[in-house]
C-alpha cells in the first residue's frame, strides 16, 4: 500500500474549508465541539471545525468514562441537570450502542456519615424516575450482608447497607472521534492540529486567521458564526470575555486483580464522592477535584494526588493495601466550569452556559459528557436562529452516531494491536502522532500490560503509513515517552 501522503490531505481540507465563506466556524475539537459540529452539519449549514492539539486532547479524553446523571447532583438540589443528563444517557445507548455498556454501582452507607441510607434509597428512586422508568437497570436497596457480599473487603464497621443504581460506561475519547466521523459524514471539515490566531468581525461576518501547527503555513477563512467551544482554553479565546473556574481532576489505573470488583463502588469523603470502576482487566479509581490556576495543558497527575486516591481508597477496602507501586497509569483532565461560583469544587454546577458577547460569536462552557449531544443541540438552535434558518430541524437524538461502524476499530474495548487498525487509524480519523493513536484512538497506553513495546511497534506501522524515515519514527517516540 502507497504511504498515505499527509501533507496532500491536509492541505485539501483547507482547500474544502476555504473554499467558500463558512455558517459557522467550531474552535475546539472535544466532545462539546464534536456535538456542535455534527448537528449544524446535520441542518445542512456549512461547518467548519478547527484544533490546535488532537482532537479530544483535552477534557474530552481525561473523564471517569461514564454516562451518568450524577447521584450526588440530586443532594444538591439540581434537579434540573440530574433530568438531562439522565435522558441524555438513554439517547447516546439509542444513537450510539457500541459507546454505552450498562453498569451497576454499589454506594455503601455507613452509620454518622454525610450519606445516610435512608437518603441514598430515596435518591436512587428519584434517578429512576428522573429516567423516565427506563433506567438501564431498576434500583435497589442490600442489606449489610448483601453488601459484602457484592463488595468482597469492604470495611465493615458502622455499614448500614447500600444501594445499587445503574448508569453506563464509555470509551470518552472514542465517543467524541466517532462524533466528528459522523460530522464529517454530513458534511463538516474537520482540522485537527490548527490553530485559531484570530477573529476580527467584519460586516460578512468574522474573518480567522488559522495556522496548521504541523506545518506552520497560515490560512485565512471567513465565517459567518464562531462558535468557541475550547473548554479550559475558553477564557483565552478572543473576544470571549468569559470567566471559568477550572479544577482538576485525575484518574488512577490499577490491575483488576488488586481491587476484584464486578460492579463499581461508589466512595466518599464528606460530600466528596470518588468511583472504583472495573474497566476491562483494570479498575479506574478517580476522580479528584481541586481548584487548578496553571496552564491547561500544562495539568498533571502528582504525588499527592495519587496519595489520596490510594487512601480514600484503602479506607473503604483496608485489605487491599494499595500503594503507588500498584498504579499502573494516570490521566489528569480539567473541569471548564462557569466561574464566578464560590464554594468547594465538588458543590459548582456542572450545568452547561451558552452566551453571544458579540453578533455572531457564540461561548460555549461548562457541562458534562453525558450532556454533550443537547448541548450540541442547543448551539445548533442559536445558530440557525441567528443566521435565520430557523425551520432546520435538530436529528441528532434520532439518527445514529455511526450506522455503519466497522466491527473492531471502534468500542469500549480497545481494538486488537495490528497493523490494520493502526493504518485505519491514519487514513480515516485523523491520528498523526504517535500518542493519537496510543492514548485517544485506542486507549492501548492506559490498557495494555506490554503498553511500551506496543508503543514501538506502532510506531514502525505509523512509518509505514506516513513514509517516516527513522530519526522521524525515532523522535515520535521520545516524544510520547516524554508524556507524562
Amino acid at each position: 500500500m502507497e504511504p498515505f501522503d499527509l501533507r496532500r490531505y491536509r492541505a485539501g481540507q483547507y482547500e474544502a474549508l476555504l473554499e467558500r465563506p463558512l455558517d459557522v466556524l467550531v474552535v475546539g475539537g472535544g466532545i462539546v465541539g464534536a456535538g456542535v459540529a455534527r448537528d449544524a452539519a446535520m441542518r445542512g449549514l456549512r461547518v467548519g471545525l478547527v484544533e490546535q492539539h488532537d482532537l479530544a486532547f483535552g477534557t474530552s479524553s481525561r473523564s471517569s468514562r461514564l454516562l451518568h446523571g450524577g447521584l450526588r447532583y440530586l443532594a444538591q438540589g439540581r434537579i434540573v441537570l440530574v433530568y438531562q443528563a439522565s435522558r441524555e444517557k438513554l439517547v447516546l445507548r439509542r444513537i450510539a450502542p457500541h459507546l454505552v455498556q450498562p453498569l451497576a454501582f454499589v454506594f455503601p452507607a455507613y452509620r454518622g456519615k454525610s450519606w445516610p441510607l435512608w437518603q441514598l434509597r430515596l435518591g436512587v428512586k428519584l434517578y429512576d424516575l428522573l429516567c423516565g422508568g427506563n433506567n438501564f437497570g431498576p434500583s435497589e436497596y442490600l442489606s449489610t450482608e448483601k453488601t459484602l457480599d457484592c463488595l468482597p473487603g469492604l470495611a465493615s464497621s458502622g455499614l448500614t447497607g447500600a444501594v445499587r443504581y445503574y448508569d453506563a460506561l464509555t470509551s470518552d475519547a472514542r465517543l467524541v472521534i466517532d462524533t466528528h466521523r459522523s460530522a464529517a459524514r454530513h458534511g463538516a471539515v474537520i482540522c485537527n492540529y490548527t490553530r485559531l490566531e484570530s477573529a476580527e468581525p467584519t460586516a460578512a461576518g468574522w474573518q480567522c486567521a488559522l495556522c496548521d501547527v504541523l506545518s506552520g503555513t497560515q490560512h485565512q477563512v471567513l465565517a459567518r458564526t464562531v462558535v468557541n467551544a475550547t473548554g479550559p482554553w475558553a477564557q483565552s479565546v478572543r473576544p470571549s470575555r468569559i470567566r471559568l473556574r477550572l479544577t482538576k481532576g485525575v484518574h488512577l489505573v490499577i490491575d483488576r486483580r488488586r481491587l476484584p470488583l464486578s460492579d463499581a463502588v461508589v466512595m466518599t469523603e464528606d460530600r466528596r464522592i470518588l468511583f472504583a470502576i472495573p474497566w476491562l482487566d483494570r479498575v479506574i479509581l478517580g476522580t479528584t477535584d481541586t481548584d487548578y490556576h496553571g496552564a491547561p495543558e500544562a495539568v498533571r497527575t502528582e504525588a499527592e494526588d495519587v496519595d489520596y486516591v490510594l487512601g480514600l481508597v484503602n479506607s473503604f477496602f483496608p485489605t487491599a493495601r494499595l500503594g503507588p507501586a500498584d498504579v499502573l497509569s494516570t490521566w489528569a483532565g480539567l473541569r471548564a466550569l462557569v466561574g464566578g461560583q464560590s464554594g468547594q469544587p465538588s458543590d459548582i454546577s456542572r450545568a452547561h452556559r451558552i452566551e453571544m458577547p458579540e453578533p455572531g460569536w457564540l461561548n460555549v462552557f461548562g457541562g458534562k459528557l453525558t450532556t454533550y449531544r443537547l448541548i450540541g443541540q442547543q448551539v445548533a438552535d442559536a445558530l440557525v436562529r441567528y443566521l435565520g434558518r430557523s425551520s432546520l430541524p435538530c436529528r441528532t437524538a434520532v439518527v445514529p452516531l455511526l450506522a455503519d461502524c466497522e466491527p473492531g476499530f471502534s468500542g469500549i474495548a480497545p481494538p486488537e494491536v495490528s497493523e490494520q487498525a493502526v493504518a485505519h487509524l491514519c487514513r480515516n480519523e485523523w491520528a498523526v502522532r504517535l500518542e493519537d493513536v496510543m492514548i485517544r484512538r485506542t486507549g492501548w497506553r492506559y490498557c495494555r500490560p506490554d503498553a511500551g513495546d506496543v508503543a514501538d511497534r506502532v510506531a514502525g506501522w505509523m512509518a509505514k503509513v506516513f513514509g517516516w524515515d527513522a530519526a522521524t519514527r525515532d523522535a515520535e517516540l521520545a516524544r510520547y515517552r516524554s508524556l507524562p
